[in-house]
């Protein structure tokens, strides 16, 4: 098979799994889908925590043993696209580019295997369930998934980031995240009594307002960090004092050893203003990724293959790094060295919509570049790549 006819499969693969979404550890058919393409190729591969894939090529290639991932979880959004391949599954769509991850990654596997005699090392294709918010890298870890890895690759397309562009720094490329809920409990009653009861809502207001403090006054300058409020629910009838208002928000910080202060000042901002309005508050804290922090060896070999395939004006110059979303790949990269990528999918267009927006698509003109970053990552001799 041509190289653009490999390319070709993979759009056409790409708008497959677009068409048919699933949620973090929901997704069977892709799996399904996945694993038939793997077979009718002759790779072989394993399962892997449950909707997992993990698939090997030149298992026995003395070598450096490197890991490429591709997540496959999609997103709980109605889609607004408006493209012929959209979501046929309501409140379900690939909002983040994953399906684009998935086929870029089986199309690199495919490619690699009609040339797995010429691989230095072993390969193994990693195709992670439940990225978003499911720590599904945990659980492919868990399952083995690293065994034997020296090294992981992976990426995100970005369209805030042109097409042809890209960020791979040393250290932390994108941040820690975590969500907190609130409890603000008072004594509800009616409206019209107000010195009878505690008001919730009112101190709830204050806690929003206080908490927006924490980064502007608390935090040193050069510690990147966002706290947002997310939520306030404090439902009632229109006369009636409620009893309780519960708040919800998330929190992103560019050093994960930044978590336990923030949490404290959090906990301790929300306690302390609602006993000054006579009520009290119990805070949650939930834990989600710590910071993706490249390796800089790993970082440097990812930079010289964005390079080659991209050009000498690869390196996007518009974006403050880390950026504040978050990666679970990050897990990875607490048990092996491994470097991630922001790969440019923004057309300057003014239609770039960002991910998880209901009217994003993945930029197919992304697969062929990144298949062929993947395969210089591989080590695939220069003679065998395509041009």
């Amino acid at each position: 098979m041509s190289w653009q006819d490999l390319v070709d499969e993979a759009v056409s693969f790409r708008h497959e799994l677009h068409a048919h979404p699933e949620l973090p550890w929901q997704e069977r058919e892709t799996a399904r889908r996945i694993r038939a393409q793997l077979d009718a190729a002759g790779i072989p591969w394993r399962v892997c925590a449950d909707t997992g894939t993990l698939a090997t090529l030149a298992a026995d290639a003395p070598g450096r043993h490197v890991a490429l991932r591709g997540d496959i979880d999609a997103l709980p959004i109605n889609e607004d696209s408006g493209v012929p391949w959209a979501s046929t599954h309501g409140g379900c769509m690939h909002a983040c580019g994953h399906d684009g991850h998935a086929a870029t990654l089986l199309a690199a596997g495919r490619w690699l295997k009609a040339r797995e005699a010429q691989l230095p090392g072993p390969v193994t294709l990693v195709f992670q369930p439940a990225e978003e918010g499911g720590h599904g890298a945990q659980k492919m870890i868990e399952d083995g998934a690293l065994a034997g890895v020296d090294c992981i690759f992976g990426w995100h397309n970005w369209p805030a980031i042109a097409y042809g562009q890209a960020v791979c720094p040393d250290g932390a490329v994108m941040s820690a995240n975590g969500t907190f809920r609130i409890t603000v409990q008072g004594r509800g009653g009616h409206a019209s009594q107000p010195e009878l009861c505690r008001d919730p809502v009112l101190a709830g207001s204050a806690i929003t307002v206080a908490l927006q403090q924490i980064v502007a006054r608390r935090l040193a300058p050069q510690q990147a960090a966002v706290v947002s409020l997310t939520s306030f629910n404090a439902p009632s009838g229109d006369t009636v004092i409620p009893n309780a208002a519960r708040l919800a928000g998330s929190i992103r910080l560019s050093d994960s050893a930044l978590r336990e202060e923030l949490e404290a000042r959090i906990s301790e901002i929300a306690t302390a203003t609602a006993q000054a309005y006579g009520v009290t508050a119990e805070v949650e804290h939930i834990r989600r990724y710590d910071a993706t922090v490249n390796d800089a060896g790993a970082a440097a070999e990812m930079r010289a293959a964005l390079a080659a395939e991209l050009g000498p004006q690869w390196q996007a110059q518009n974006l403050r790094l880390p950026i504040m979303a978050s990666e679970d790949f990050s897990y990875y990269q607490r048990e092996i060295p491994g470097a991630f990528a922001l790969i440019g999918a923004g057309q300057g267009t003014g239609e770039d919509w960002p991910c998880h927006s209901p009217h994003y698509d993945f930029n197919d003109a992304l697969i062929a570049p990144v298949m062929r970053v993947y395969s210089r990552l591989a080590g695939l001799p220069p003679e065998d790549r395509p041009g």
